[in-house]
């Protein structure tokens, strides 16, 4: 579930991971990895496998492998009279 395999000939085999956005988040090369290692892979990262293509997916798999956002601070107030915006961390995304 929320896996999808393309075939680029020629291309070594890499797993592309995208935020729910389908931002580029990792690749990790798939070259060297037995079909074995590569199952275990996709389960470690938290997809989920259904026993036919047909079944049903648990709700708690819906958006799975999708890891919850951070707890982010509550926002402050800037200061009287500040023209700077207020500063983010690297990981904090202020869109979210």
């Amino acid at each position: 579930h929320n896996l999808e395999m393309k075939h680029l000939p020629g291309a070594d085999p890499e797993l592309v991971l995208l935020s729910h956005r389908y931002e580029e988040l990792e690749r990790i090369p798939l070259s060297d990895m037995t079909r074995e290692e590569i199952n275990l892979l996709v389960q470690e990262l938290g997809f989920y496998r259904k026993e036919t293509p047909d079944a049903p997916v648990p709700e708690e798999f819906q958006f799975a492998p999708a890891k919850p956002l951070p707890t982010l601070p509550p926002p402050q107030a800037p200061t009287t009279g500040s023209k700077t915006p207020p500063k983010h961390d690297e990981g904090e995304h202020p869109d979210l």
